[in-house]
């Protein structure tokens, strides 16, 4: 069953700490932009957690201008959180968070309470059993920065299409592994701009348009 969170239901803080002998490792990020720009977080180092660089983070948000602002995001593989984080710290009304690593949504419930967050809702679930149910209602923004080489795109993209996850004039954002020759995505979603940084090619479309 899912697990649903808010800032006002916060976990204990992320940190490095011990259970049963081993010492849990910490990540930190830094929010480059907005109200919080350079607040540094923790996370726990867990699951192969990858946050987007900040180079990368900069690039998307300069794409995102002019229509973050009062959007409704769904950050997908959620992790560290970096990328809601971003877009709630530039203007976003709502985003919410989902990852199925119970250790990552805690963290990102407490620092959501650190940043009094109102805006942020965690959903800790699989990605794809959450996308597998129909939306309530579609996202302006959607956020997807999977675990690279295992396929995720391919099995996704379809049920964000098919679900009602997007709409005519959604924005979608996409990372993976450089050498992916290509993805396929709904015939109605056109990219709208491309760049590769390294081992990471990201990719935003604009849905009907």
């Amino acid at each position: 069953m899912a697990r649903k969170q808010s800032r006002k239901a916060p976990r204990p803080p992320a940190g490095n700490r011990r259970s049963k002998g081993t010492t849990v490792e910490t990540g930190e990020l830094r929010i480059i932009g907005g109200d919080w720009r350079s607040r540094r977080l923790t996370f726990p180092a867990v699951g192969g957690v990858r946050p987007t660089p900040s180079r990368v983070r900069e690039t998307l948000f300069n794409w995102l201008m002019p229509v973050i602002p009062g959007a409704r995001c769904l950050d997908l593989f959620a992790g560290s959180g970096v990328l809601g984080l971003e877009a709630l710290s530039r203007g976003a009304r709502e985003t919410q968070f989902v990852d199925h690593t119970h250790a990552l949504c805690d963290a990102l419930a407490s620092n959501l309470d650190v940043l009094k967050a109102d805006g942020g809702t965690i959903i800790c679930q699989d990605v794809a059993g959450f996308l597998a149910q129909p939306a309530l209602a579609p996202f302006d923004i959607l956020l997807m920065d999977p675990p690279f080489r295992q396929g995720w795109l391919t099995r996704l993209l379809p049920l964000i299409a098919e679900n009602g996850w997007v709409t005519d004039g959604s924005w979608v954002y996409i990372e993976h592994e450089s050498e992916l020759a290509g993805v396929t995505v709904p015939e109605n979603w056109s990219l709208h701009r491309e760049k590769v940084a390294g081992q990471v090619c990201y990719r935003l479309y604009r849905v009907g348009q």
